[in-house]
Parts: structure tokens; C-alpha cells; sequence
């Protein structure tokens, strides 16, 4: 049976296929902050802060020097 109206079968085929794609969302952002919280809980060890500070914004301490090798491949 056809509705032509604003619930026929066609209205609610694209609603399932919208309500489809959200419960996917839902997944990635779980398995996101999934893996947000396991690095949150790496940053509670002061040496793994340490870690990152130094790998991703190059802080250092003092009376210390930073030499940044970059390979041929790398640069851009």
C-alpha cells in the first residue's frame, strides 16, 4: 500500500537510511572517545607529559638544545 502524502513509503525509506547513518556516527564518536580518555589517562604520568610536550610542540629544558633533523622525504 502507497501513501502519497508526507508518510508514503519514500519519505520513510530516506528517514531509515538518515537514522543509518547517525547510529554510525554514534560508533565513531564512541570508539573517539574511547580513545580520548586512554590518552588522558596516559597524561596523568608526568614522564609521558614530558613525552609529548617534547615530541609535539619541541619543549625543553633549560641549559638544553633541540636539533631538528628533517629527512629529504619529509619536507614538503
Amino acid at each position: 500500500m502507497f501513501f502519497f502524502d508526507t508518510n508514503n513509503w519514500f519519505i520513510h525509506e530516506e528517514l531509515d537510511d538518515d537514522v543509518e547513518a547517525l547510529e554510525e556516527n554514534i560508533e565513531h564518536y564512541k570508539e573517539e572517545i574511547m580513545l580520548d580518555k586512554k590518552f588522558l589517562d596516559k597524561m596523568k604520568d608526568s614522564t609521558e607529559m614530558e613525552k609529548f610536550a617534547r615530541e609535539n610542540y619541541y619543549l625543553k629544558r633549560e641549559n638544553e638544545d633541540i636539533f631538528i633533523i628533517e629527512h629529504e622525504d619529509s619536507i614538503k
